[in-house]
């Protein structure tokens, strides 16, 4: 059932990203349309947005800008993806909660219905406001990729999970490599006359359709092949397989031993420290990746298709990674280690990065040691997109764990029932929540310091921020090793 299971959720993953990644490239052209078409209405929504999102550029700014029409358009899009990230953040519990009460494929299909109706929303909006209020559907009803996570947590033991969920960072890599392009290519393409005869449709109708024909085709496959998971593991009893008088000394024993001998207090203890870890990262993550293009038209002039080219070769090198190393190594170091060295990874990235503005030539601004240092950089980026989020999610994923030895001593339930703060579905909702968080603030802070203090201090002192946060993982790492050589020694003497 376990590789059944695996193989429709990661189907069904290759379809809602598809159909997330399509409209991204569109954002500055959607916004220049609505500009066009919206510029005898100055006092309208999107004339009020566009002004607030300039005074923002001018305050923070440190020259005046060549293009200032271009980079408000360019902010404003950064700006709609913060909204979505802080959306998400917002509902991310509430799924995850429902799912725990009502089950995973009823919870998961109903949002789906939500992302059906932005899609039909956005084919119709020939207004910013009615474009707006399909992101906002959007944001509200996005939930695939967390019910994905919790339903290959309920599917997998300690020993597999994150060889499971290396899953998702597939789909995502592959998705992000490919959606944009097919987004781009059907932004050209018409719908045919006869469907939108009479009909007054957004001018991005084409790839809208696309997104709903994907979305419709994944609620249908979903409702045929995807069967309930909550309850799996405790009917299956997949957690009890395991001898605790028969201690291996592999990680994947050591985190079961751990977690079956964890009170409730030292699992929700690690589960706010990973969350804390996941929102700092994005939020330092997500920023670097939205100053990136920044970076490379502001030194290089680099045009659409430049960029497109570095962020497609991160994403292939990521899933790469992902599908041939990560998935390898994890069972052998243990979630908490590979995490580690992805944010190591990182702060080299941001370090390189910090150093290609003093390696431009002014004579010659596409010289071999700056964009060298940049494509070392992407680099090294690719491999923490492979490494730390994966990492976090199964290693919070484990915290949740329905371990049959593990029971209440007055009720007999098992600890997850008994303290819901560690159902699965609520738990993984609230950890998705804080690195949705992170994405909607780090984009802005990011943007905030790079115009305010340049480049090399922005990524700088983001390099300083990861450098904090390995050093907090790996106490965090140590702890938790003590903690099961104690357990395991606790057991040996009894």
């Amino acid at each position: 059932m376990a590789i059944k299971v695996e193989r429709v959720v990661f189907i069904s993953l290759i379809l809602d990203l598809f159909a997330f990644t399509i409209p991204l490239p569109l954002f500055p052209r959607i916004i220049e349309w609505y500009t066009v078409r919206e510029s005898a209405c100055p006092n309208g929504f999107l004339a009020r947005t566009l002004r607030l999102v300039s005074v923002t550029r001018n305050f923070l700014l440190r020259t005046p800008a060549k293009n200032p029409q271009k980079w408000d358009i360019v902010l404003l899009g950064g700006f709609m993806g913060s909204i979505f990230s802080a959306l998400q953040f917002f509902i991310s519990p509430h799924i995850g909660s429902f799912s725990d009460k009502y089950g995973r494929k009823r919870v998961l299909l109903i949002t789906m219905l939500g992302n059906i109706l932005s899609a039909l929303v956005w084919i119709q909006s020939t207004t910013f406001a009615s474009y707006m209020l399909s992101r906002v559907i959007g944001g509200l009803s996005e939930g695939n990729v967390q019910l994905a996570i919790a339903i290959l947590s309920d599917i997998t033991s300690a020993a597999n999970r994150s060889k499971a969920l290396s899953s998702v960072g597939i789909a995502f890599a592959i998705c992000f490599c490919i959606g944009p392009p097919i987004g781009a290519y059907f932004a050209s393409q018409p719908l045919p006359p006869n469907i939108i005869q009479g009909l007054e449709l957004n001018i991005y109708a084409t790839p809208a359709a696309l997104t709903l024909v994907l979305l419709v085709l994944e609620t249908i496959f979903l409702a045929v092949a995807l069967p309930e998971t909550r309850l799996s593991q405790k009917q299956e009893g997949k957690s009890a397989d395991f001898d605790l008088d028969d201690v291996s000394p592999s990680p994947a024993t050591s985190r079961s031993v751990q977690l079956r001998g964890a009170s409730v207090r030292d699992r929700l203890q690690l589960l706010e420290s990973l969350s804390t870890a996941h929102f700092l990262f994005l939020g330092i993550f997500s920023g670097v990746e939205f100053t990136l293009a920044f970076l490379t038209f502001d030194l290089f002039d680099w045009n659409n298709k430049q960029n497109g080219a570095l962020i497609g070769s991160m994403g292939i090198l990521s899933a790469l990674l992902q599908g041939g190393y990560v998935r390898r190594v994890i069972p052998k170091v243990g979630e908490g280690v590979i995490a580690r060295r992805g944010v190591i990874s990182c702060f080299c990235a941001l370090l390189l990065l910090s150093a290609v503005p003093r390696l431009i030539d002014p004579q010659n601004p596409s010289s071999n040691a700056a964009v060298r240092a940049l494509q070392l950089s992407a680099v090294f980026l690719a491999y923490t997109s492979a490494t730390v989020v994966n990492s976090l999610t199964s290693y919070a994923s484990l915290q949740c764990d329905d371990i049959t030895e593990d029971k209440d001593r007055v009720t007999g339930k098992p600890k997850d029932e008994h303290h819901p703060n560690l159902a699965k579905g609520k738990a993984l909702g609230r950890f998705r929540s804080r690195g949705q968080l992170g994405r909607a603030i780090g984009p802005l802070l990011a943007c905030a310091s790079y115009w305010s203090f340049g480049p090399s201090k922005t990524y700088l002192a983001g390099a300083c921020a990861m450098l904090a946060l390995m050093q907090e993982m790996g106490s965090l790492t140590r702890t938790t090793r003590a903690r099961v050589l104690k357990q395991t020694a606790r057991r040996s003497k009894a």
